[in-house]
């Protein structure tokens, strides 16, 4: 594990297991001096204000708790100015003079904000995630902060859930991967380096599967749904290293995540050996008394017995652990053992060494939002494009002509950054607008908004309420459409920006309606009636319900919510400097009556016709088709590729030995292109029910026009694996079936036997 590694090459000693570990001598020393106060002082994470808060509480008093050796951390502060005035404090005025953790939510960017994380995700592109987290641990960094609360990796497969833009879609193996890469970009090869940053695994565990898309619900399944399908990139994040865990804000197995000795004692640290430390979400120790847990002092004991090391802002266990201590309720040992893995995480952090490391006045000017991040935050976000349809090739653009932009987001520099970029600045992104006239500057670019985002002003309240990204135009809808329409009439071709605004997705943004806003259906609808060609460019946060608009004659690109760069990412891909090569990483329903709906399902005994007709005493709808809209992994290119020649090198293999799968894909078409080459696994016989099929490797290749490549995938002994019903990590005998191809429909297929 790269936290134990690191920790025997920083200290020189060895981890000899929960019962026998040795232990950083600086930090023993430290613990010796400190009173249960100073200890309990440690296990408190502050916000001070001014930054953007996650919760309506915001802490008061900071300065003079610090002083007191009440604060181990803050978060909402940036800046090497006001974090040093922070640090300073506690280094010279606090009684031992203990660095405090400066944390932030750097979730897809800091500055150089680059595509929400379900956009980034759908690169398929490991070096590139792993780029872009180096970029914001750099930016970070260099203002001061040494702490992330990032990568999310929850599994997410209902996209009313507003959070599953901060995620990495549905599937489990691409999830893992993602985190891997994002963890590997934050903390680098050395923790102790003034670039790199602790990240934080959040949110443990299984939030993305709030019951009815809501959030901050209740979650309740199976322990063998979580260890197959909801729990491998907590793992894969933690085994690559993670530091640091963030407990969410739902119950699992009818305990708050907060509080659950099983989830954060007896999963994460006994059977996964993690060392780091596990901070609260936003009071989410103290929402465990609206649970139903108990009073603060309950709740708060509850929650360190259980495994909880840091309470962020709402200061339970700063204001009652020493009684609880007291009056039994807690060991000073659990108190200690806490703040010991604080402490440990700021000793490997090196901020006992140079508590100021981070606060390099130079730094904010050389390595925030310089020349070259926008330049990668620009290049992220064309790889994250996903080509949903293109009617009659409209796509791409000549850049010449005269081209009609419309749209309540064509003109919007304010939900280019999209959900969770507080650090970022809105101001300093290119809109959709500025983006064609710099691609396109010999094209006649002009611009109508069309309609507004919605005209439905008791939902632009409550969207407003979050983050004020939508203004009704006082402009009649009538005269707006009828712009639009007399400014297409008379252009060559027509693209429509189109979807939800920043704060229609992201925390606190549940939707049970995820389709377009009618009033941009009226505007979509209109410009097709003109019978000129029409693109629409869809922004949105989730994947959307868009049937009516599929079976339009348009083209479709889905560029999610961009970042920074935006509008120039839009433009390189709309005009053709770039060719689309984004692949969707969370199925797209047809209707919300399918949710949830994704690629791994398992097939019922009585499943519904390969037809799709609908069949009595089947598993199928009236009055839909199981089929989604657009399957998991797709998406489409200008140019064609063919896939043939599937082979595997092995018929039979034993429990310890791979499989390689071997395919000839061509670019067959008239634009060099990249392609995501996916591999699905099924098992066809086992002990417990098995999904359809499972991602289990893919591989994303770059054809000239004209040009052929073998691709191999290989498959390991555990890609074969899963967890049975007593939860042993297994594989059984027997025969699997590989699919492979562009996305979860592959129909290329080839069979292999496991021998026992």
């Amino acid at each position: 594990m790269y936290y134990k590694k690191l920790l025997l090459a920083l200290m020189g000693f060895a981890v000899m297991g929960a019962n026998a570990q040795k232990r950083i001598p600086q930090v023993e020393e430290l613990l010796n001096k400190m009173t249960i106060e100073e200890k309990i002082g440690q296990l408190n994470l502050l916000t001070p204000g001014g930054g953007v808060a996650t919760g309506e509480v915001v802490s008061k008093d900071v300065g003079s708790k610090i002083k007191n050796g009440q604060v181990g951390g803050l978060f909402g502060v940036a800046g090497p100015d006001r974090v040093r005035q922070a640090q300073e404090i506690a280094v010279n005025d606090s009684r031992l003079g203990i660095p405090l953790l400066i944390g932030s939510d750097v979730i897809h960017g800091y500055k150089t904000t680059y595509p929400i994380p379900l956009g980034l995700s759908s690169s398929w592109d490991m070096d590139l995630v792993e780029q872009a987290a180096q970029m914001a641990a750099r930016e970070a960094t260099a203002d001061g902060i040494n702490w992330n609360f990032s990568p999310m990796v929850d599994i997410a497969r209902d996209p009313r859930w507003g959070r599953i833009s901060e995620g990495a879609g549905e599937d489990p193996y691409l999830g893992s991967k993602i985190g891997v890469a994002m963890v590997k970009g934050y903390q680098g090869d050395d923790l102790a380096a003034s670039h790199t940053m602790l990240a934080c695994v959040k949110h443990f565990a299984l939030y993305g599967a709030a019951e009815a898309g809501r959030d901050y619900h209740s979650v309740d399944m199976s322990k063998i749904k979580m260890f197959n399908q909801y729990l491998p990139p907590y793992k894969a994040a933690i085994d690559a290293g993670a530091a640091s865990v963030m407990s969410s804000f739902n119950d699992v197995d009818g305990v708050p995540a907060t509080g659950n000795k099983w989830l954060l004692t007896d999963l994460l640290r006994d059977q996964w050996g993690f060392e780091g430390f596990v901070v609260s979400d936003y009071t989410s120790l103290n929402e465990m008394i609206p649970h139903g847990l108990g009073d603060l002092q309950a709740v708060s004991a509850l929650a360190l017995k259980a495994g909880l090391d840091m309470d962020m802002v709402g200061e339970g266990f700063l204001t009652t652990l020493k009684k609880s201590l007291d009056e039994g309720k807690v060991t000073e040992a659990d108190i200690t053992n806490a703040c010991r893995r604080v402490l440990e995480a700021k000793y490997i952090s090196g901020l006992f060494d140079d508590p100021y490391k981070y606060l390099d006045s130079k730094r904010p000017k050389k390595d925030i939002l310089t020349d070259a991040n926008r330049a990668l935050a620009r290049k992220l976000a064309t790889r994250s494009f996903v080509l949903l349809k293109n009617h009659n090739n409209i796509l791409p653009l000549k850049k010449q002509g005269k081209i009609a932009l419309v749209g309540p987001l064509a003109d919007s520099r304010e939900n280019m950054l999209g959900t969770w970029a507080p650090t970022g600045d809105f101001n300093l992104a290119v809109t959709i607008l500025e983006g064609f006239k710099n691609v396109a500057p010999n094209a006649s670019i002009d611009y109508a908004k069309g309609a507004n985002i919605s005209d439905d002003a008791d939902f632009a309240k409550n969207v407003n309420s979050l983050g004020e990204r939508i203004v009704i135009d006082t402009r009649s809808p009538e005269a707006m459409l009828q712009e639009a329409v007399e400014l297409a009439k008379t252009s060559d071709v027509v693209v429509a920006v189109v979807g939800e605004a920043t704060e229609m997705s992201g925390e606190s943004s549940s939707r049970t309606d995820i389709s377009i806003p009618e009033s941009q259906k009226k505007l979509i609808n209109a410009l097709v009636e003109t019978g000129k060609p029409v693109a629409l460019v869809l922004m949105s946060g989730r994947p959307l319900t868009i049937p009516e608009e599929f079976d339009m004659p348009v083209s479709i690109l889905q560029v999610w919510h961009p970042g920074v760069e935006a509008g120039n990412a839009i433009a390189d891909v709309v005009f053709g400097d770039y060719n689309p090569s984004g692949k969707l990483t969370a199925t797209w329903p047809v209707n919300v009556g399918q949710i949830p709906i994704y690629h791994s399902a398992k097939v019922t005994g009585r499943p519904a016709p390969e037809s799709g007709e609908f069949q009595k005493f089947r598993s199928n709808y009236l009055d839909a088709p199981n089929a989604p809209l657009l399957p998991f992994g797709y998406g489409l290119s200008y140019t064609t590729f063919e896939f043939g020649n599937l082979k595997l090198n092995k018929k039979e293999i034993a429990q310890d030995e791979s499989v390689s799968a071997t395919v000839t894909v061509k670019n067959a078409g008239d634009y060099d292109g990249e392609e995501v080459v996916q591999l699905y696994l099924r098992d066809l016989v086992r002990s417990i029910t098995p999904p359809k099929r499972q991602l289990k490797g893919f591989q994303k290749v770059m054809l000239k026009k004209g040009e052929s490549k073998e691709v191999t995938i290989t498959l390991s002994a555990d890609d074969l694996k899963f967890y049975n019903a007593q939860l042993e990590f297994v594989s059984e005998p027997g025969e699997f079936e590989v699919f492979v191809g562009t996305n979860s429909d592959a129909e290329l297929s080839e069979t292999f036997v496991l021998k026992q």
